[in-house]
């Protein structure tokens, strides 16, 4: 029996658009972008995975395969055969899962700061950080700082810690950590057609442009960059304009 995330509608348009939010928080992340969407053209749908916002009480295993029949139930819901689809970080790399799985179903995809679909090796002081993140609640913040160039105001810090520990449950957090850093699918993804867009932030430490060159746009034949500008991890946070204008004439050449 399939069940349905929480996730709230924006806009009528004819193209829809599941958007999804990565491991720090639930789809309020996206907020900042919502007054500069076109809603005539699009009908853009945030999602809240299992453990996180308004699918807190949603049991699940919190892998990658289950995140993506969760987005294929959500669009079987809507009546959307086809749709767009975009995800950051974590989520990017459901994206290219739902690219090698289900890409019969997509128009388009979009990474945003997209972690590729390999395991993720981190150094020893990486792995300290993040794999007691959900214990302890500073380190979200320092992921903040280092993936963004400790470039923002503490108070923007303290907010997105907040944001956290308000919107995920400590399970699922640390679930998703290990769903991003070691499942391993890129030989699912080689050639896969999908229209792919990787965003990139020329200050992030985390998932920066390079990486994702060598990586999925090497795998995905129909895969092309773009690195934003004064941006870092959270581009839909640090430059919201520029993140919809490149989003949305994205999608618009993968319409109808």
């Amino acid at each position: 029996m399939s069940i349905l995330l929480g996730h709230e509608l924006v806009g009528q348009g004819s193209e829809p658009v599941i958007v999804m939010g990565g491991w720090l928080g639930d789809r309020t992340v996206f907020q900042p972008i919502h007054p500069w969407l076109d809603r005539a053209a699009f009908t853009y749908c945030f999602v809240d995975p299992r453990g996180y916002g308004e699918s807190r009480d949603i049991a699940g295993t919190h892998t990658i395969a289950e995140v993506a029949q969760d987005v294929i139930d959500l669009a079987n819901h809507y009546g959307w055969q086809r749709f767009h689809y975009m995800g950051h970080s974590m989520m990017g790399k459901v994206a290219q899962y739902l690219c090698a799985h289900f890409g019969d179903r997509l128009k388009s995809a979009i990474g945003v700061t997209p972690v590729p679909a390999i395991k993720i090796e981190l150094d020893a002081a990486g792995q300290q950080l993040f794999s007691t993140a959900w214990e302890v609640p500073a380190n979200r913040g320092i992921i903040c700082r280092v993936t963004t160039g400790d470039r923002h105001t503490p108070v923007w810090e303290k907010f997105m810690i907040e944001e956290s520990l308000r919107t995920t449950t400590p399970a699922a957090y640390r679930d998703y950590f290990y769903m991003w850093t070691d499942t391993d699918f890129a030989a699912d993804v080689q050639g896969c057609p999908v229209p792919f867009l990787a965003i990139t932030g020329e200050h992030d430490a985390g998932v920066p442009t390079e990486f994702v060159q060598n990586t999925i746009l090497q795998w995905l034949p129909n895969a092309e960059s773009q690195v934003m500008t004064n941006a870092g991890h959270y581009p839909m946070q640090e430059t919201p304009i520029q993140f919809v204008t490149v989003c949305e004439r994205f999608m618009g050449r993968f319409t109808g």
